[in-house]
């Protein structure tokens, strides 16, 4: 799990609406309220929240080895209700959230897979531009143009937004690390999938 050094994280993130890679745009008369994307059944008897980063290796290891069976065996067949809450530990995992969430919710969780199954691919560079345009080339693969994706990375109100609603929920509930993870409420840290399908299982049978 990795562990996050909040005065850090939030001055890099804040420090992404001056990037020379994205202008910054006038602030909106409304300021955007972002809410969190999830997947299943809204009514299921096991609510999970995950915060993730999408540049925590831990995280796409979490995805790869864990993730995949939960949707399959819990999320998929209306037992669990999921919901993902981004953690942002550097300007790439913020831009990341922002090309994600540009899709709405008919493409968010799929070009969140592709970000965390594709991360050493797209995040590898320390080139600021060159992440970009691996950000970008992810969102026109999932279906969307150019001008729109470009839009969404210089939506500089949309970052402030979900810079403070990242570090009031950090905050609220107490998150240290990625990924961390909510069952009806308890915290958990990272674990394999037989653990968690062992809790899962727990829950259900109450």
């Amino acid at each position: 799990m990795l562990k996050m050094n909040r005065r850090a994280i939030i001055a890099l993130a804040a420090a992404m609406a001056m990037s020379p890679v994205m202008a910054r745009t006038a602030l909106a008369q409304d300021a955007p309220e972002p809410t969190d994307f999830s997947l299943g059944d809204p009514n299921a008897p096991v609510k999970m929240v995950e915060y993730a980063s999408f540049t925590c290796p831990h995280c796409a290891d979490f995805h790869e080895k864990v993730f995949k069976g939960l949707k399959r065996d819990y999320i998929d067949t209306g037992k669990v209700h999921f919901t993902l809450r981004e953690v942002y530990f550097d300007r790439y995992g913020l831009w990341a959230a922002m090309v994600a969430r540009c899709g709405g919710e008919m493409r968010y969780f799929g070009i969140h897979d592709v970000l965390f199954s594709s991360q050493k691919e797209w995040a590898g560079s320390d080139d600021p531009t060159v992440v970009v345009n691996n950000l970008k080339s992810i969102a026109v693969a999932a279906g969307m143009d150019g001008a729109t994706v470009d839009a969404c990375l210089k939506d500089g109100p949309m970052a402030e937004a979900l810079i403070k609603r990242f570090e009031t929920n950090m905050a609220a509930d107490g998150v240290e690390g990625t990924p961390t993870i909510f069952i009806n409420g308890a915290k958990h840290s990272n674990m394999s999938y037989d653990d968690l399908k062992a809790l899962i299982d727990a829950e259900l049978a109450k």
